[in-house]
């Protein structure tokens, strides 16, 4: 395997891509004794509607996570089960964009790899399985949509965009996945569970070669072909300038919408997230002027907060939180943009935020998932996540004013408004 030290922030990765296509990652941690596996998908709750054998497939919303729920089952009982005989700790988790199955132990790694790597590869499914799964689902959809958090975030992304996907709901709703079939499920499966379409990371005191005869023992020799996926025509602008609704809540919410301009794939994919990470900590950051002048008259308390959000063919910037006067809150911030824009950033707070942003991610690097994670989203997006250093050495000041001021403006605004019954 290819070995590549980062010598800036201390880490050293092996790297191969089988001849199957299944990219591998191991970086090397050897005074640990904890290692970390993460085999994901370029699949997730935004990829609906795709091609596979020339045909175009609208598939249920919630698909790509009812499919995490059930990959878990195997012929011979449930993968969780025997991954937690063995001490590791599995889980998984689907996003818009990616599915991921890991664990983490410090025992028994090797079985554990080929447990995980298996049970991912090879779908059991059947159709009284699959129809018990609703149930369960159904309820955590109904949990979800009673919680206002979600409410108010959902709300937002529907007033957003008008057709992508980005919009749909991850779990999908209740009617919907009543449309899912053991039959759907592996089709799902065979498009995008292929090793073209997947990354294996390690992080962890591993033998990176044992790493790859591993996966290479265990997964298809050939990998299907690419899949295109359809996220939505999206016009410019944003479909609704306000969405409302009642809820049981004692003080409004809002969440306040910027529909940013998506970014290529490649390295201008990451230098964009860097941008607007900073961007939204300068305008909205627990030390920004306009956090400070808001928490002093009363209009935020410690529920307000913001942050720049990318996927595929989406960007978008938000901020929002508890509000007595919701209106008041998004006229200052959209004022204060304007500010920004116009005067341009102060130099001192500008550096402390560029500095803050470098150390939060440098301290990511602690975290096992964290690397990973990041090493996966960066290799489904085209870049290496572990360059963020360069990365930011190509960002400027003017970069980030640039930013505020053609991407936070207010014909690309839209709220949503939780108000108590």
């Amino acid at each position: 395997m290819k070995k590549e030290l980062y010598q800036r922030i201390g880490e050293t990765v092996y790297r191969e891509v089988l001849p199957n296509g299944l990219p591998i990652n191991v970086v090397y941690k050897p005074d640990f004794a904890k290692s970390y596996a993460f085999f994901a998908t370029r699949y997730g709750g935004m990829d609906t509607r795709f091609q596979l054998n020339g045909t175009w497939m609208d598939t249920p919303a919630g698909i790509a996570h009812y499919l995490e729920h059930k990959m878990f089952d195997t012929e011979e009982g449930n993968a969780l089960q025997d991954l937690a005989k063995n001490g590791a700790e599995p889980n998984a988790f689907t996003s818009n964009a990616m599915t991921g199955y890991y664990f983490d132990s410090t025992e028994k790694f090797e079985e554990n790899l080929k447990i995980l790597l298996s049970f991912v590869s090879v779908p059991y499914f059947t159709d009284e399985s699959v129809e018990k799964e609703q149930g369960i689902i159904s309820q955590e959809i109904r949990m979800i949509e009673d919680n206002p958090d979600w409410r108010v975030y959902a709300g937002m992304m529907g007033a957003l965009y008008h057709n992508n996907t980005a919009k749909t709901h991850i779990a999908g709703s209740v009617e919907s996945i009543r449309e899912i079939t053991a039959k759907t499920l592996y089709d799902c499966h065979k498009a995008f569970y292929t090793p073209g379409n997947m990354v294996l990371t390690v992080v962890g005191n591993v033998d990176a070669e044992r790493v790859k005869e591993i996966a290479a023992s265990i997964l298809p020799k050939e990998s299907g072909p690419a899949i295109p996926r359809d996220h939505g025509a999206e016009p410019a602008g944003v479909a609704q300038r306000e969405v409302s609704r009642r809820m049981e809540v004692s003080m409004p919410q809002f969440l306040l919408g910027f529909k940013c301009t998506p970014s290529a794939q490649g390295e201008s994919f990451l230098r964009r997230s860097l941008i607007g990470g900073m961007a939204s900590d300068l305008l909205l950051g627990d030390s920004s002027p306009l956090y400070q002048r808001l928490y002093e008259q009363g209009l935020i308390n410690g529920s307000f907060g913001g942050a720049f959000e990318m996927m595929p063919d989406t960007a978008y910037l938000y901020a929002g939180g508890d509000s007595r006067d919701v209106n008041a809150v998004a006229a200052e911030i959209k004022k204060e943009a304007r500010r920004l824009a116009a005067d341009g950033l102060d130099h001192d707070f500008y550096e402390r935020v560029r500095k803050a942003a470098f150390g939060t991610m440098l301290r990511s690097m602690n975290s096992f998932e964290s690397i990973a994670v990041s090493l996966t989203e960066g290799h489904f997006a085209g870049y290496d996540a572990l360059k963020f250093p360069e990365a930011f050495d190509g960002i400027t000041e003017e970069d980030v004013r640039a930013f505020i001021r053609d991407e936070l403006t207010e014909d690309r605004a839209a709220m949503s408004v939780i108000q108590p019954k």
